[in-house]
């Protein structure tokens, strides 16, 4: 006896409708985000505050160190410590990102070298001289601390938007301009969105260095968390100096950790890793 071979079944509405369905393409990946990402460092950021605060209920303060923390200064600090950071960061994204645009675009491109020299001026010049030359001829207050802090952050956001516009494959522009794109169609269709994680780790950096320049503020009369430093240096106070550093570095890693939420959820789908 032979063994029954297999059977044939003729094919059924379901099975072409099922063959004649398109198939459809696959989307761009989804965003993801690893818990250690969401939960890490911020736990330990509130376990460092945390610890600093349990700290400060046993230490034993001086009328000079209660008053220089009383009547809500600290809270004061902090919040003038943010805003420097976020109005020289604003004012850096709206100098640095369209400069870089306009020294890709056609005979722009020949000053390129100037305006980037002058970049690695405002960041290699020492910060605290900057800004006492800032104060010397703007005098004392907000405004010269601004200045220095947005001259000295520019460089990170600048070269990284120059660059990412720079590395992008000239066959997918030209493919775009062969469509028949217009050039701020191909910029903005094709050019920035490629640029867009050069230049977010740009925004990072700078994000990072206005929080640590922000403490040099103390100096030109622009107030901040180097208030609490400079205080408890020049009155050798080592719970306000703590204080100060503390929520500085607290304050840097929160800022950089927001940031690099941001490169992901900023970052166009299509080019997620």
């Amino acid at each position: 006896m032979t063994a029954p071979g297999p059977v044939r079944t003729a094919p059924g509405p379901a099975d072409e409708e099922q063959a004649e369905a398109p198939r459809t393409p696959p989307g761009p990946p989804p965003r993801h985000v690893g818990w250690q990402k969401l939960t890490v460092l911020p736990a330990v950021l509130v376990a460092v505050l945390l610890a600093t605060w349990l700290w400060f209920q046993q230490a034993d303060l001086d009328a000079l160190s209660r008053n220089a923390l009383s009547g809500g200064q600290v809270s004061k600090a902090l919040w003038q410590h943010v805003q420097l950071t976020a109005i020289s960061t604003f004012f850096v994204l709206i100098i640095a990102i369209p400069l870089g645009i306009l020294l890709t675009r056609g005979a722009l491109r020949r000053a390129t070298p100037v305006a980037m020299a002058f970049a690695n001026m405002g960041q290699a010049t020492p910060a605290i001289g900057l800004l006492a030359l800032l104060v010397i001829w703007l005098g004392i207050g907000r405004r010269a601390a601004l200045i220095g802090i947005i001259a000295y952050a520019v460089l990170p956001v600048l070269s990284n938007t120059i660059t990412g516009l720079k590395a992008n494959d000239p066959t997918l522009l030209e493919a775009a301009r062969g469509i028949g794109m217009s050039p701020m169609g191909v910029l903005t269709r094709v050019e920035l969105p490629l640029a867009v994680p050069l230049i977010l780790a740009g925004v990072r950096t700078a994000l990072v260095l206005n929080v640590g320049t922000a403490t040099l503020a103390v100096f030109g009369g622009g107030g901040g968390l180097g208030v609490l430093i400079t205080t408890g240096i020049t009155n050798q106070r080592m719970p306000v100096l703590v204080l100060g550093s503390v929520l500085t570095v607290v304050l840097a890693l929160l800022v950089d950790w927001l940031a690099s939420l941001a490169e992901v959820f900023l970052r166009p789908r299509g080019l997620q890793p």
